[in-house]
């Protein structure tokens, strides 16, 4: 599919080899900046790593994807060319990127920026991308089964979430404990995982934490503030042309079925494509998905909180930010 304009005038780092095993330097610092969709991230990443000497690694799960640039709330172009940005825009949207990939290039790419002297901002808000990354998650090396995941869910779709869920539990009940019974994608691969090994993937996922030094920083917003700037967006995004970008998407081939057409902002155009849901309904879809899916991301983030330092995005001046960052960076004790 021809690049967006977007897309052609992004200047973007080159993604990481993803099987390369890095070389992690020893307390060498890493910050994150971390929190829910639309909570004002990416503003907070450009101004710290453009006076920090730093450069960004995405932890966001559908920006990886390329020509999908509304829908996910890719930084704009001149965001993209203030400071370099690495893991956006690697992987068409009919190919499969595993949470195994995602952790190599994060690594490899944390590797690189310090080798060049400069300081690495881990930013997004994909929970398992963040955790895989600073809790070292051994993720295992099962290449997907069709058939079998076309079996699971089929039998989700007939017996019900929690029917399929209770297959895990019956094999993996500690996996079972972890993943939420609506998310079947999770479920679905856990099973997999477990059928094929004949090992429950809760004993394959050990963990190796890396040898950074950490400083988490959480941006946070009461839930109406949160809300109010959520759907502030939904509208931004349908005013820039997210109708025309999902159309273009399908019109180069990329069908409802691609792992990235399943995402939020883009399934939700379905109906109304086929004619059965209006310009309105499907932008109050997608703005009731985006409040639950930051919902989603608080319950993550307060389930894996080890130590993140909460701000409030909007009573924090992004300076204060930087001078805290600047003072955790001198401190070679914290």
């Amino acid at each position: 599919m021809p690049a967006t304009a977007a897309s052609a005038s992004r200047q973007t780092a080159p993604a990481p080899a993803p099987d390369s095993a890095p070389q992690l330097p020893l307390h060498a610092p890493l910050i994150v900046i971390l929190g829910p969709t639309a909570v004002g991230k990416t503003a907070l990443a450009i101004h710290a790593a453009s006076a920090l000497n730093g450069e960004i690694v995405s932890a966001d799960s559908r920006q990886v994807y390329r020509h999908m640039d509304i829908g996910t709330a890719k930084p704009a172009p001149d965001e993209l060319a203030a400071v370099p940005h690495h893991l956006i825009d690697i992987v068409t949207p009919d190919q499969p990127y595993s949470l195994a990939e995602y952790q190599r290039g994060a690594y490899r790419a944390i590797q690189d920026i310090h080798a060049r002297g400069r300081l690495p901002l881990l930013v997004g808000g994909t929970g398992q991308y963040l955790t895989a990354v600073l809790e070292g998650w051994g993720i295992p090396e099962v290449p997907p089964d069709p058939s079998l995941r076309a079996e699971l869910e089929d039998f989700a779709a007939a017996q019900g979430a929690r029917a399929l869920h209770d297959r895990l539990r019956a094999v993996d009940p500690a996996a079972a404990s972890r993943i939420d019974y609506r998310n079947i994608r999770r479920v679905v691969r856990a099973l997999e995982v477990s059928l094929l090994t004949g090992t429950p993937i809760s004993a394959l996922q050990r963990k190796s934490p890396p040898p950074y030094r950490v400083l988490q920083i959480g941006l946070t917003l009461p839930r109406e503030a949160l809300y109010e700037r959520i759907d502030a967006r939904v509208e931004r995004m349908i005013a820039a042309g997210l109708e025309r970008e999902v159309r273009a998407l399908l019109d180069a081939g990329y069908t409802w079925g691609c792992p990235a057409m399943s995402g939020l902002g883009y399934a939700q155009w379905q109906p109304y494509l086929a004619g059965d849901a209006t310009l309105d309904e499907v932008a109050g879809a997608i703005r009731r998905e985006t409040r639950a899916f930051a919902r989603r991301q608080y319950t993550w983030f307060r389930g894996h909180d080890s130590g993140i330092r909460w701000l409030d995005a909007a009573q924090t001046a992004p300076d204060a930010v930087i001078d805290m960052m600047r003072a955790w960076l001198a401190d070679e004790g914290a």
